[in-house]
């Protein structure tokens, strides 16, 4: 049975707001995403103040230890209170979201969708214009 100062890791990870349902929590945790005191580890795994995670999320990596074990889940602004993130994981993932930020930037973006008939004009000359030559 659960103490009042322990929870289980994918309803903490939910609370915490690293992951929209205990699901995606779940999952991350069963793929191997979230580890425990430098091991694997099951959802289903108690955590208590003093615990020491590593969660990856995409190209993202937080080094956390739990400070607060929630009664329910609370707004982002307060879910930040439930962690300390070490200053070496902080500096990673802003190097990160900054590197992610400048490829966003340099790729080509999407057409707005299908061609309008002005487009079509343009595409039809074109095709018509090379096929000639």
């Amino acid at each position: 049975m659960l103490s009042p100062d322990t929870m289980r890791l994918d309803k903490w990870l939910w609370a915490a707001r690293f992951f929209k349902t205990r699901k995606l929590a779940c999952d991350a945790i069963n793929g191997g995403k979230v580890h425990l005191h430098g091991q694997r580890t099951k959802p289903g795994r108690e955590v208590k103040p003093g615990s020491l995670l590593r969660i990856h999320k995409g190209a993202l990596e937080w080094n956390i230890e739990v400070v607060v074990i929630p009664k329910q889940r609370r707004p982002a602004s307060e879910a930040k209170t439930f962690y300390i993130e070490d200053a070496e994981s902080i500096s990673r993932r802003e190097v990160v979201i900054q590197q992610q930020r400048i490829l966003r930037a340099a790729a080509p973006s999407r057409p707005a969708g299908r061609p309008g008939k002005r487009d079509r004009r343009l595409i039809h000359r074109f095709k018509n214009k090379h096929s000639e030559s």
